[in-house]
């Protein structure tokens, strides 16, 4: 316990603290505790989107303004812990965004990564740097940074996707750079699937070699892949905390898809009930399939499909399903792994955070 100081001693610190303010200077004693905490300290808060609560909401910036005048029409999913910021967590952004029929999403191209991950609708298609992929629910589809990218709706039903990027990461770099494309939807030069077929199918061309680093050149997993490699994995033993899950991958380097960001997909049996569990990344969950409720911290959230929820870092999760679910997820964890800070704790039963 520190020593009572005396009101005559913080008067004179506290002149002193006016005296060196005018030259832009504080005193680091002062603050050292938020600087260097204990453990995580996150602004942000649990929180949880109710996809039936505000898919109405979706649709009617669909008949306030065109996806052409919006350039991307999204609402954005802002932490209510950082409002005005644009932020889901400290590093990552998350909207959702709406493509209606015969519309286009001018291609543009930035340096930030974005995820995209179908909620909703049939129909629609992104195009990355000259190929096309048609847009299914659940699939998961990367336009890496600084690709050309656009999106169009050729059928009869709006299309909902969440985007995940790395825009408060590029923020806090002031690394962020944007060009608009000089035509409105760019040229097909591939036919649909080349990508996936070159790079994703445990062969890459022969003279093709790439850094850990880059993004992955498959910039599309379909969920249809991606749930019956889980229903594979489920007939093995379960992981206690984490049910079965799995991580996506570059395929021709096996680290993560974008060097900001990591994707993560798992399979929760019905009634399963995880050990807690928790980490540095803060992560971004949005139910595929099923449904149940996740204990983060000492705050229940319930989720159903297309249900999205933010777990900050180091808060304890614990998942339960209802009916066997299948969650995906993303966050920072690539970054914080290449410098060094990620961290993780598996607890048991007894240990709350």
């Amino acid at each position: 316990m520190k020593a009572e100081v005396p009101e005559m001693v913080r008067a004179e610190r506290r002149q002193y603290y006016d005296q060196i303010n005018h030259f832009s200077m504080t005193p680091l004693w002062e603050v050292l505790g938020r600087l260097v905490p204990r453990q995580p300290t996150p602004a942000i808060t649990p929180v949880l989107w109710k996809y039936a609560d505000v898919r109405e909401h979706v649709m009617q910036a669909g008949r306030l303004i065109s996806a052409e005048e919006a350039e991307r029409r999204v609402l954005i999913l802002e932490n209510p812990g950082l409002r005005g910021n644009s932020s889901v967590t400290q590093t990552l952004y998350a909207g959702l965004q709406l493509i209606m029929p015969g519309e286009v999403a001018p291609a543009h191209r930035h340096t930030q990564s974005a995820l995209r991950l179908v909620l909703d609708g049939e129909g629609a298609y992104t195009a990355v740097d000259g190929e096309r992929t048609t847009m299914r629910r659940g699939d998961f589809i990367i336009t890496p940074a600084w690709t050309w990218h656009d999106h169009g709706n050729l059928g009869k039903d709006p299309v909902v996707w969440l985007d995940g990027l790395d825009i408060p990461l590029a923020r806090f770099f002031d690394t962020g750079f944007a060009e608009p494309g000089a035509a409105h939807s760019q040229g097909v030069t591939r036919h649909e699937g080349d990508a996936l077929a070159r790079y994703g199918s445990n062969m890459v061309p022969v003279d093709f070699h790439q850094p850990p680093s880059a993004p992955t050149k498959v910039f599309v997993y379909p969920f249809a892949q991606t749930r019956s490699a889980l229903k594979t994995i489920a007939l093995g033993d379960i992981d206690a905390h984490h049910g079965y899950k799995q991580r996506f991958v570059n395929p021709a380097t096996g680290a993560s898809p974008m060097p900001t960001m990591g994707a993560f997909i798992q399979l929760l049996p019905a009634g399963f009930e995880s050990l807690p569990y928790r980490s540095t990344d803060a992560t971004v969950y949005v139910c595929l399939e099923g449904e149940g409720e996740a204990l983060v911290g000492h705050q229940l959230l319930k989720f159903q499909e297309n249900d999205v929820f933010v777990l900050p870092s180091w808060y304890t999760l614990q998942l339960r399903a209802g009916r066997e679910a299948i969650l995906f997820s993303y966050s920072d964890r690539p970054a914080q792994q290449a410098i060094g800070f990620w961290r993780e704790e598996r607890l048991p039963a007894h240990r709350q955070a």
